[in-house]
């Protein structure tokens, strides 16, 4: 990969940050970080959609946020989404509106990926060692604990507490007593009780805390002179007086503490005290990384063709028993037909590209738990499953690719997006679809030499007479193609020569 500009944005639940990287000969260097307090969780209401309010916060953010990132190429950028926008009902809504402020692509990543991303992070960030490590993110929503060795996670939990939820539950109107903070270490508690076993069953060398909270409560203790390194149980217990002592979160100052986190400082506390406790951590150790280093690391991965999404097509592969040779047959017919239709289709696009690769790859994953509607099954597992390196809108992509490559095209089954967005998976699906009619028969003899020939919604498929003659039912299998894409407005021809 030659040196070039890299960007990562993390839309997290209580901050945004930004991190502009130089990549040259190996290394990463940091040239610009930008962090703004958006509280995006904090705005969601009772009715689990994101305020006018907090969405104007958000949006005015990013558009500053596209200014800064207006000369990097889209392929270089990385922007995702965490836990608000993954509860968010109107989070359509907002990424419209965010997309257009920020002029790139958002992935809203699952809890899982975003468990995987933070542990890559704050790997690289430090020395290389086989240690075994439990790196804990509390973020504005969720927080992640994760076990592994380098840069391999092994056992990756997401959380429904974050510094914003439990600080707006567990304290309101600001107060700050005992009571409430019992009431939020409890709280964080339960959501540790179903997990905590495992990890301290795992074990681990070392505990190390990353991202905002974690970095705040250190600043706190070191600069009342409490402890310099790391977080202890004896720490929190300290700062807890301290804070209480203050009454109200208005009233709240404290040495090294911005205006911006004391407002989230009870809850993000609370959450630290509860893992210290439960987990039985005696020390935790602080990282620089986090989630946007991890989506640095992830992109340099890709460029050098390291893309995970393979590793987890693979593994898949072979989790659920699918036939690779037919596999095979099926993506290399895709991508052939994909490289004679890219220009009038405008399909020209790497991301397509892998795309319509992997669904053919895993377009009969299904098959390993019932032969009959398959392409339903293998829909929703694509949909439902943990897939380490792929968004949630990845996933989306998959599945329907997988639901639509046979039968009846039900576009009811089409997810909801952009119209631009929504053609090209479409024709996708077409492409997909052809191919996998083509190797029905599942026979290992190479096809003959097909052209496709595209205009708008008309499609022209030269095959061979003779291959056609002896192959009668896929001439049947064609008829019947065309007119399921009648249905749809489009029109297959078949042309024999």
């Amino acid at each position: 990969m030659p040196d070039t500009q890299l960007a990562a944005l993390d839309l997290g639940s209580n901050s945004f940050h930004l991190v502009v990287a130089n990549y040259s000969n190996g290394r990463i260097g940091v040239v610009d970080k930008i962090k703004e307090t958006v509280r995006l969780a904090d705005g969601l209401n009772d009715s689990g959609e994101i305020s006018a309010e907090a969405m104007e916060r958000a949006v005015d953010c990013l558009t500053r946020f596209g200014q800064r990132l207006r000369t990097i190429p889209a392929d270089q950028v990385r922007v995702v989404g965490t836990n608000t926008l993954r509860k968010a009902k109107n989070s359509d809504k907002f990424l419209k509106r965010a997309r257009k402020a920020l002029n790139h692509n958002i992935e809203i990543i699952s809890g899982h990926e975003e468990a995987r991303m933070i542990f890559m992070g704050v790997s690289r960030a430090l020395d290389d060692s086989h240690k075994r490590r439990l790196v804990i993110d509390i973020g504005g929503g969720s927080t992640e604990l994760i076990l592994g060795k380098r840069f391999k996670p092994t056992v990756m939990d997401s959380l429904y507490m974050g510094c914003v939820s439990v600080s707006a539950s567990c304290f309101p109107k600001g107060k700050l007593s005992a009571d409430n903070y019992a009431l939020a270490v409890n709280t964080a508690r339960r959501e540790l009780e179903s997990v905590q076993a495992i990890y301290r069953q795992q074990g681990w060398d070392t505990a190390i805390g990353a991202s905002g909270t974690m970095h705040a409560v250190q600043s706190v203790l070191a600069a009342m002179d409490i402890s310099q390194r790391g977080i202890t149980l004896d720490g929190v217990k300290q700062l807890r007086d301290h804070m209480l002592a203050a009454g109200t979160i208005d009233n709240l100052a404290l040495p090294g503490l911005s205006k911006d986190r004391a407002a989230v400082l009870p809850g993000g506390l609370a959450i630290i005290h509860a893992l210290l406790g439960e987990l039985k951590i005696d020390h935790l150790r602080i990282s620089d990384g986090a989630l946007r280093e991890g989506l640095l690391f992830e992109m340099i991965g890709r460029a050098r063709h390291e893309d995970v999404r393979e590793h987890t097509a693979e593994d898949l592969s072979t989790r659920y028993h699918i036939d690779l040779e037919q596999a095979q047959r099926v993506a290399a017919t895709a991508q052939g037909l994909l490289k004679q239709v890219k220009q009038p289709w405008e399909l020209d696009n790497d991301e397509l590209h892998h795309s319509l690769n992997w669904a053919a790859a895993l377009h009969e994953i299904g098959l390993d738990i019932s032969h009959s509607s398959y392409h339903k099954h293998g829909a929703y597992l694509l949909e439902h499953m943990d897939m380490p390196g792929f968004s949630k809108l990845d996933q989306i992509r998959l599945a329907t690719l997988v639901r639509l490559h046979r039968r009846k095209l039900q576009l009811d089954a089409m997810p909801r997006l952009d119209e631009a967005d929504t053609e090209d998976l479409l024709r996708l699906t077409v492409l997909l679809r052809i191919a996998h009619l083509l190797h029905r028969s599942r026979n290992p003899e190479p096809l003959p030499k097909i052209k496709l020939r595209v205009a708008n919604t008309e499609l022209d498929l030269d095959i061979p007479n003779d291959w056609l003659k002896e192959h009668s039912l896929t001439r049947l299998d064609l008829a019947e193609e065309a007119d399921y894409l009648a249905s749809i407005g489009m029109t297959l021809t078949v042309s024999a020569n």
